[in-house]
């Protein structure tokens, strides 16, 4: 039981009823194999579900053996697994980046899930994006495309998406289907989203004092400026000084970030 997995789930619920289908009808349709370095050891191609649920059954299982190169291999595993059970976006996803990593070339990835060059690059974008264990605590979520994992990968950067998951994911029944585990999950990240962002845009005020404890001035900072204050009434003198020296300051801080943004690099 080698090569890439093309599924997020291999036991499940599923394999229990083809368990109890392979027990009261047989084994219909063989798996395929091919023969491994070791004597009377196979290496399978595809069947992997069928497999499991004869091993629950127990007896022989039916298997065809071609002696096919790593390319060939996984291009018929690709193209079995989609006829008989459509992968889900985010499934072929993954498979997509274990058969770069792996080295396959983008000729053999394409034939194996027959899929476009652009097809393919659509699938890697959107997984490039997601954290392996936000993407496994969700599952395959069958009927959930581009568009929706794409959404979910987009607020990346404004939740923490794997804690967000974790704690909704806790909260729900364990027979929870993953498509609906995936709708919890992506209305969590975006509630947690809009209220940093609600946050970010009220902005924080800061009242700066100076050593004796006395307030000089305020420093509010939001998503859109930076603004310094300085109350007249409570430091005229020194409002006045500011007033007059503002913009050789200003320009002086400028160039000294400057300076030191050229020696940090």
């Amino acid at each position: 039981m080698d090569g890439l997995r093309d599924r997020l789930i291999l036991e499940d619920s599923s394999i229990e009823d083809l368990a109890e289908s392979i027990r009261k009808h047989g084994q219909q349709v063989p798996i395929m194999v091919r023969p491994s370095d070791q004597p009377d050891r196979y290496r399978i191609i595809y069947g992997r579900r069928r497999l499991a649920a004869i091993r629950r059954v127990g007896g022989t299982v039916k298997a065809i053996v071609r002696t096919l190169d790593d390319d060939a291999s996984l291009i018929a595993q690709g193209q079995e697994n989609n006829l008989r059970l459509d992968p889900s976006f985010i499934e072929k996803s993954l498979f997509i980046k274990e058969m770069q990593e792996a080295g396959y070339k983008p000729g053999v990835i394409q034939d194996a899930l027959g899929l476009t060059r652009q097809g393919v690059s659509n699938h890697r974008v959107v997984i490039e994006q997601l954290p392996d264990e936000l993407v496994r605590l969700i599952g395959p979520a069958h009927g959930v495309g581009r568009r929706q994992w794409g959404d979910l990968a987009a607020l990346s950067e404004k939740a923490p998406l794997v804690d967000i998951a974790r704690e909704t994911l806790a909260s729900l029944p364990d027979t929870t289907p993953s498509s609906d585990k995936f709708q919890a999950v992506y209305v969590a990240c975006s509630s947690k989203a809009r209220s940093a962002a609600n946050q970010s845009a009220r902005g924080q005020t800061t009242v700066v004092k100076d050593n004796s404890g006395s307030p000089v001035g305020t420093l509010s900072v939001d998503g859109k400026s930076i603004a310094i204050k300085i109350t007249r009434k409570d430091n005229p003198e020194f409002g006045q000084w500011l007033e007059e020296r503002a913009e050789t300051t200003l320009r002086e801080l400028f160039e000294q970030w400057q300076n030191e943004r050229g020696s940090g690099s």
